[in-house]
């Protein structure tokens, strides 16, 4: 079966808002075997939701509509929905409770331009909305499911796994889709295909897909199948999965929807090990990473953001001479930023780094992009200089996802 998604909304067309919804309910669709054929973006504007329903009547078995269900004159998406497939709008006793209790709930009176929210489409299955005003609605037209929900993502998400998609699954009899996710890091995609040409020449035998999913510092490969009985898909793909760890297990460091600093997190907790950062080019952003995951006060002590040389020196015990002789952005001054916050905040771990983010500050020695990274443990200290090319954002996101899987690996290595 095939699904179109429409979002409407000027603000999507003119860049003010992202459309997030697409992707979300994509992801949602696919995992339950349904095929997303089309996502069109659409403005507010009466003849162009008109002709996309008509279009997308043609093309697909279940469309979903996000967006245009407020209050104000600009949102005209139930109107349209109402004369697109010749019926009514009436008022919704249930839907009209619903609405006014939103207010009621916060202390204040429902305005009148709310009463319209209560009106839904003559014929269709309304949906009360638990996190705001807009219904979703559900619409069935010459064995065609068309399904409407508000814009703001998180009542869109409510309404879609709380109600829709049991909905869908229900109505739909779809296939079993299995799909596995592996998380390579320090390799591009393009060297990574060479790596692994072989080994994905042999998934069509077994009728599995292979998806490649790059950005800045890593590779994600999404594995698929829904060809045969769910055990069978699945011990099919997991098989395959453990023949790529054999061909590439330096490249690969996780798997699914896993972070690095995530991993990272676990092997310090799981040996009572700690870690601290001193950061240069990266500016903190390796540590706001391991923060970002819950409990990590448990191994991460601190961080050091040594920006400027008098800061390596005097916090770090960064050697002036190392730093006037071979500069900040070195083998020698980065390992000594290591040992230093290591001894300073007493941990088990520390990361370093130290190089040229961009898109200034290069010379034909030491270009854009050149990174010093260093990893110092309980047993050794070592350290790799690396050129993640000249776009300023991305190579600090490289820099910090290269850092963590150096430490990964030493973690492991320094204990066996």
């Amino acid at each position: 079966m095939k699904a179109i998604i429409i979002t409407i909304g000027d603000e999507i067309l003119i860049g003010q808002v992202i459309d997030t919804n697409s992707a979300w309910i994509a992801e949602k669709l696919n995992a339950e075997g349904i095929k997303v054929h089309k996502i069109v973006s659409i403005s507010d504007d009466k003849n162009e939701i008109l002709q996309t329903l008509e279009l997308a009547k043609n093309q697909a078995d279940l469309v979903l509509v996000t967006g245009g269900l407020g209050p104000t004159k600009d949102d005209i998406t139930k109107q349209c929905f109402a004369e697109f497939f010749n019926t009514s709008l009436i008022l919704d006793e249930k839907i009209l409770k619903q609405v006014e209790s939103y207010f009621t709930g916060r202390g204040d009176e429902m305005p009148k331009a709310n009463l319209g929210q209560a009106m839904v489409l003559k014929g269709g299955i309304a949906m009360p909305n638990k996190n705001g005003t807009a219904p979703g609605m559900w619409y069935e037209e010459n064995k065609t499911i068309f399904i409407s929900m508000p814009g703001v993502p998180y009542e869109m998400k409510a309404l879609m796994e709380e109600d829709f998609l049991p909905m869908i699954k229900s109505y739909f009899k779809t296939p079993f889709l299995y799909k596995r996710t592996i998380l390579t890091q320090g390799i591009g995609e393009s060297s990574l295909m060479e790596l692994i040409e072989d080994w994905e020449n042999s998934l069509a035998s077994e009728n599995i897909k292979l998806a490649y999913l790059p950005q800045p510092g890593m590779v994600r490969l999404r594995l698929s199948s829904s060809s045969g009985e769910k055990e069978e898909i699945q011990q099919k793909v997991n098989s395959k999965i453990e023949e790529l760890k054999k061909i590439i297990p330096e490249f690969i460091w996780g798997g699914e929807k896993q972070t690095l600093e995530e991993v990272v997190g676990l092997e310090l907790n799981h040996r009572n090990q700690t870690l601290s950062t001193a950061e240069s080019c990266t500016g903190g952003y390796i540590a706001h990473l391991i923060t970002s995951i819950s409990g990590s006060s448990q191994y991460f002590f601190g961080s050091i953001v040594s920006y400027a040389n008098e800061v390596k020196q005097n916090s770090l015990d960064v050697s002036p001479v190392a730093i006037k002789v071979h500069g900040a952005v070195s083998k020698q001054v980065v390992e000594q930023m290591a040992k230093g916050v290591k001894t300073k905040l007493n941990t088990d771990f520390s990361i370093a780094t130290s190089g040229i983010a961009g898109p200034l500050g290069g010379t034909s020695e030491k270009p854009v992009g050149t990174v010093w990274i260093a990893v110092s443990g309980p047993k050794r200290t070592i350290s790799e200089k690396f050129n993640f090319g000249n776009h300023r954002t991305r190579n600090i996101r490289k820099t910090a996802l290269q850092a963590l899987n150096m430490l990964r690996k030493e973690i492991l290595i320094q204990n066996p």
